[in-house]
């Protein structure tokens, strides 16, 4: 799993960066994340191991995209662990798109702990070519 946050996430508000607070108890971890640009959308890829899809939130507002995702006990709370690395608690992670998103049409799937987001660019975003004529 991911190293488990120490601060919460970091909100921007005008030039200066702050620390927003968790309202949840407990552990909370930030997944990796690889985001490519393609011509005509975003691709996030995000480690979430012990996720299901439904145990996963995402939204889309004001170009924010957050995700939250929460993993349960996978031993009854009094297992005696010989040893244990696997730990249990929220995901959390938001990023600002600075593309221009259409968010009707965002898409997203989780397999095998990996959570996929489709981020369609708007028409306008898209690159496009200009045909030059000549006389």
């Amino acid at each position: 799993m991911s190293t488990a946050m120490t601060h919460t996430e970091q909100k921007k508000t005008g030039s200066e960066v702050t620390r927003a607070e968790r309202t949840r108890s407990g552990r909370a971890y930030l997944p990796d994340v690889d985001i490519v640009e393609m011509p005509d959308k975003l691709l996030l890829v995000a480690d979430v191991p012990g996720c299901r899809g439904e145990d996963i939130d995402v939204s889309f507002e004001n170009g924010t995209l957050t995700i939250n995702g929460r993993v349960d006990a996978r031993q009854p709370e009094d297992t005696v662990y010989l040893w244990r690395e696997y730990g249990l608690g929220d995901f959390h992670r938001s990023f600002e798109i600075s593309e221009a998103i259409d968010a009707s049409r965002i898409t997203a799937e989780c397999r095998a702990g990996v959570l996929t987001l489709h981020l369609p660019k708007a028409e306008s975003a898209r690159p496009r070519k200009i045909t030059v004529r000549a006389p």
